[in-house]
């Protein structure tokens, strides 16, 4: 408690933390785009990889947050949580694929973190590819704004597992980590699924696996030569229920057009599954989407476009069909 005190009160104090700007959507990198509408505020909450590190009171990697009132004008960066040295995870590296999630009346900060020095063992025959300890962490936090605390010292995914991309999934009041289990140790990536505890603090049980990359028709496989390694690749795992009551799960992957964004559906309508593949929802080098609704009740996606290069959120309003999603006119 003492070493989370003094992180906090050394927040308050940094003046680099508080030298805020504001920007415009369209001028903001962001990968992996994730917002939170706070209605109680009537403000959004666009949770970000901590780019800029200088930002952060001791210089190591983390996640801030930008607000707004209208989703096109934003404030921040603001730190909401840096990882600390002696953790899991390496303060040196990244960290990925922020969201926060309400729950049981806290917030709750899921992303993935990575050891680099650490490895995991490789799961293809012959495969060369360096594989690390990479997982996903949960953080609990009293606001939106943070600042988050971790929930444990390690990983709630497999400690011998490449993971990453976390989510968090309530079913019947239980809740449950759904995570991608990474291609560079499986060849074929895999969406899996495990429950958790009530306070989100630990896993219950071994996680099932959902369906598997080369599932979808329309995936490619990808050669990457910083892993010297090719395979299908899953990413970001986002729900949503249709009026009719369909569960689908949005995901990414590559196609032919590069980057895009897949939609699953659950046959029974459970977590559990079987899953089939429906058509992309959206294919032109973007993805890692996710959904919410604004405050005036519109159903609204986010993505990140390109997936290199001068990487920007994307905004499209969506229709529920009842049956499946379809994009409306993008927010430019």
């Amino acid at each position: 408690m003492r070493y989370w005190l003094i992180t906090f009160l050394s927040f308050l104090s940094s003046p680099d933390v508080w030298a805020q700007k504001t920007i415009n959507r369209l001028d903001l990198f962001v990968r992996d785009p994730f917002i939170l509408p706070e209605s109680a505020t009537q403000t959004y909450y666009l949770y970000s990889s901590a780019y800029d590190k200088s930002v952060m009171p001791h210089g190591h990697n983390g996640v801030v947050v930008y607000t707004s009132k209208d989703l096109d004008t934003w404030t921040g960066p603001t730190p909401v949580f840096e990882i600390p040295e002696n953790w899991w995870a390496s303060p040196g590296h990244g960290a990925w694929a922020p969201e926060v999630h309400r729950y049981r009346g806290k917030y709750y900060l899921f992303a993935t973190f990575t050891d680099p020095d650490k490895a995991v063992p490789q799961l293809v025959p012959g495969r060369t590819a360096k594989t690390v300890v990479r997982g996903t962490a949960i953080l609990v936090g009293d606001s939106p704004a943070g600042p988050f605390k971790p929930l444990s010292n390690q990983a709630m995914t497999p400690p011998d597992w490449m993971s990453l991309d976390g989510t968090l999934f309530v079913e019947k009041g239980k809740p449950y980590l759904v995570f991608c289990h990474e291609w560079v140790q499986m060849g074929d990536g895999t969406m899996d699924v495990v429950r958790l505890r009530k306070g989100l603090s630990a896993p219950v049980g071994k996680p099932k696996t959902l369906f598997r990359a080369s599932d979808a028709d329309w995936v490619k496989q990808i050669d990457v030569k910083a892993y010297q390694s090719s395979g299908n690749i899953t990413d970001g795992p986002w729900f949503y229920r249709t009026k009719t009551g369909k569960l689908l799960m949005l995901w990414s992957s590559f196609g032919k057009d590069g980057y895009a964004v897949g939609i699953a559906e659950s046959k029974t309508g459970k977590i559990a599954g079987p899953w089939r593949q429906q058509p992309r929802l959206f294919e032109k080098n973007g993805g890692h989407a996710m959904l919410f609704y604004t405050f005036d009740g519109r159903l609204m996606l986010t993505l990140h476009q390109p997936n290199s290069g001068d990487i920007r959120a994307r905004l499209f309003e969506v229709m529920d069909t009842g049956d499946t999603l379809t994009l409306m006119s993008p927010k430019l």
